[in-house]
């Protein structure tokens, strides 16, 4: 599958012409030969002939024997057998044997260099190279990097709100924030259901953590009196777009009122029983504790749950309630007073 020995175009310098043993490259070039190419195998394109090597004979290339681009004689058409001339069915037949020999001596020397591809070989250089492209293949999906949002291993079960300071027991049926726009969402239920009125879906439960920098009151019992009535109508009578989700908000019962210790500080609580136009009506809850951290300004927590099947247990408020903690002060004992019990 390799070259015979002959005069073959230099890789290296297109220019020369360099000896190939028909194994290696030799250190002996050449100009190659200009003009008419000769008739018979020696010199220029045709039959190679070997370099002169001092102290022994020189041999010229066979005639007639085929060189890298075709038959002995360069690009012509060789000399008719017997030294007669040229022409007739013979001269096409040389033609015609010619053009065969060049196409299959190209074929073999592309063919070698493609398995061989060595730097060294008379072919390397002279063929050209085709990239492959890579094969197309499925993308892969990234794998998601952890969020700065995501809980630890130590936080499992708590809810964090760094503004306020403190942190909210994360129960059963609870999830982190989700399906809700308002940006001060602590906790959601886990899922969502059709609203019984204009709506598209509806939240079993809700909480909400903010602080109270609209009033220069600080009073936790004034707080929660005032914002109890917002925080039934926000839940249970028009939404933002203007809808009625809940068929409007038809009354109200209070349920419970008085101090409640939150994260070892004095707070106040409001607990109203809301009905509603339809469905099974809800519960709302309004918390004020002065915050741990910073000028201590009010801390807003309310509760908004559903009643009935679509709702969580309304013990959870309590239950929620009474885990409040201080980031500030973990040590310290909070929760709700002996006078507020789980409702049947």
């Amino acid at each position: 599958m390799t070259p015979p020995p002959g005069w073959y175009r230099d890789p290296h310098a297109p220019h020369l012409e360099r000896w190939w043993d028909g194994t290696a490259w030799s250190e002996h070039r050449r100009t190659p030969a200009v003009g008419p190419a000769p008739a018979s195998g020696a010199g220029g394109f045709g039959a190679p002939s070997a370099p002169h090597t001092p102290g022994a004979p020189h041999t010229p290339g066979a005639p007639g024997t085929p060189g890298p681009y075709g038959a002995a004689g360069g690009f012509g058409p060789p000399a008719a057998p017997g030294g007669g001339g040229s022409g007739g069915s013979g001269g096409a037949k040389a033609v015609a044997l010619t053009a065969a020999g060049a196409v299959l001596v190209a074929a073999v020397v592309a063919g070698a260099l493609l398995l061989t591809g060595d730097k060294d070989d008379p072919r390397a250089g002279t063929v050209p190279t085709s990239t492959v492209p890579a094969p197309e293949t499925e993308p892969t999906s990234p794998t998601p990097s952890p969020s700065a949002s995501e809980p630890g291993p130590e936080d499992e079960g708590v809810v964090e709100d760094e503004l306020n300071g403190v942190t909210f027991p994360l129960l059963d049926g609870w999830v982190r924030p989700q399906h809700v726009v308002e940006k001060d969402a602590v906790m959601t239920t886990d899922g969502t259901h059709d609203c019984p009125g204009e709506g598209s879906l509806c939240l079993g439960g809700l909480v909400l953590s903010r602080t109270v920098t609209a009033t220069d009151e600080s009073s936790p019992r004034a707080l929660a009196e005032a914002d109890i009535s917002d925080a039934a109508e926000a839940a249970f009578d028009e939404d933002t777009l203007g809808n009625r989700p809940y068929g409007g908000m038809k009354s109200h019962q209070v349920l419970e009122t008085g101090p409640v210790a939150v994260a070892g500080r004095a707070g106040y609580l409001v607990r109203w029983r809301v009905t509603t136009g339809k469905g099974p009506g809800g519960y709302v809850q309004s918390l004020v504790f002065p915050s741990s951290v910073g000028t201590e300004s009010p801390v807003l927590v309310r509760f908004v749950f559903e009643a009935g099947p679509d709702g969580p247990p309304l013990a959870d408020m309590d239950r929620i309630t009474k885990g409040i903690r201080s980031v500030a002060d973990q040590a310290s004992g909070g929760g709700v007073g002996s006078s507020i019990g789980p409702e049947d």
